[in-house]
C-alpha cells in the first residue's frame, strides 16, 4: 500500500503484522540523450510497485534528490541535480527517526546510483546508512536507556538467528541490483544494461530515436533490447523480494 494513501488504522495493521516498508532512493542525472534523467530512481520505484502487487507491504514515497555528482556531465542544460552527502545525512537521520517513532521495524531502502561497489559505499548510500545507524542508536538510548546493550536481556545478542531480533536490522539499506545479479548483468551508465532495464521497467523513459554515440559510456546502448532487460528484471525482482521477505 502506498503510505501517502493509507489511513491510520491501515498503518497500525501494517505495523502489527510487521509488513516490510520499502523506499526507493535515487537521483536525477544526465543519462545521455536517449534516457530520461530519472532513470536511477524510476527503476527502483517501478520494481517496488511491481512487488506490491504480490505481497503485503508499505510503499514509502520515493526520494529523487540524492548525490548525483557531476562526474558524467555538467548540470547546465543537462539536468543533473546534486545534493551533497553532508546535506543528505541529517535528512536521512530525521526521516528514520520519524519512521521509528511511528513504529516501523522492518524498513528497506533500495538505492540505484553508483552502487557497483555497494559494500565499500558511495556518497548517497553511505549517508543513508549512517543516518539509519545514528537514528537507531538515538532511539534505543531514549527508549531503553544508555546501557541498553549491556543489560542482561541482551545476553543472546550474538546468538540470535532471527534478523528482527537485532535492532540494527530495523532499517536495511540495499543496492537495487544485488551482487549476484550484477555479475550476470554488469552495471553501466545508459549503456546496454541500463537502457534495457528501462525498456523492461519504464519504457516511457527511454527513446532510442534520441540516441547518440557521442558519449563513450552510452555507445553500448545500441545493443539494448527488451529480452535482455526482461531477464535482468526478473532476477532483480527476485532479489528485492527475497530481501523484503527476510526475517
Amino acid at each position: 500500500m502506498r503510505y501517502e494513501l493509507m489511513f491510520p488504522d491501515q498503518i497500525r495493521k501494517a505495523l502489527d503484522k510487521d509488513w516490510p516498508a520499502a523506499m526507493a532512493v535515487g537521483v536525477l542525472e544526465y543519462h545521455s540523450e536517449h534516457c530520461c534523467v530519472g532513470v536511477d530512481t524510476l527503476l527502483v520505484t517501478k520494481a517496488i510497485e511491481e512487488l506490491e502487487k504480490k505481497m503485503d507491504m508499505v510503499v514509502l514515497p520515493p526520494f529523487y534528490y540524492a548525490a548525483g555528482s557531476y562526474v558524467v556531465n555538467s548540470p547546465e542544460r543537462n539536468g543533473t541535480v546534486h545534493v551533497p552527502p553532508a546535506t543528505l545525512l541529517p535528512f536521512a537521520k530525521d526521516l528514520f527517526r520519524s519512521l521509528l517513532r511511528i513504529g516501523f521495524r522492518n524498513l528497506h531502502v533500495f538505492i540505484h546510483h553508483q552502487s557497483e561497489n555497494f559494500s565499500d559505499g558511495m556518497p548517497t548510500d553511505l549517508a543513508f546508512k549512517l543516518g539509519a545507524r545514528e537514528a537507531i542508536f538515538e532511539f534505543l538510548e531514549k527508549t531503553r536507556g544508555e546501557s541498553w546493550w549491556g543489560d542482561s536481556s541482551m545476553q543472546d545478542y550474538y546468538k540470535s538467528s532471527a534478523v528482527n531480533d537485532n535492532p540494527f536490522s530495523w532499517i536495511r539499506i540495499h543496492p537495487f541490483i544485488n551482487e549476484a545479479c550484477q555479475k550476470e548483468f554488469p552495471i553501466d551508465h545508459a549503456g546496454e544494461q541500463e537502457t534495457s532495464l528501462m525498456m523492461a521497467f519504464c519504457p516511457e523513459g527511454v527513446d532510442m530515436k534520441r540516441f547518440t554515440d557521442e558519449n563513450w559510456y552510452a555507445k553500448a546502448a545500441m545493443h539494448a533490447n527488451l529480452e535482455y532487460g526482461a531477464k535482468a528484471r526478473k532476477m532483480i525482482l527476485d532479489g528485492i523480494e527475497k530481501a523484503l521477505r527476510q526475517q
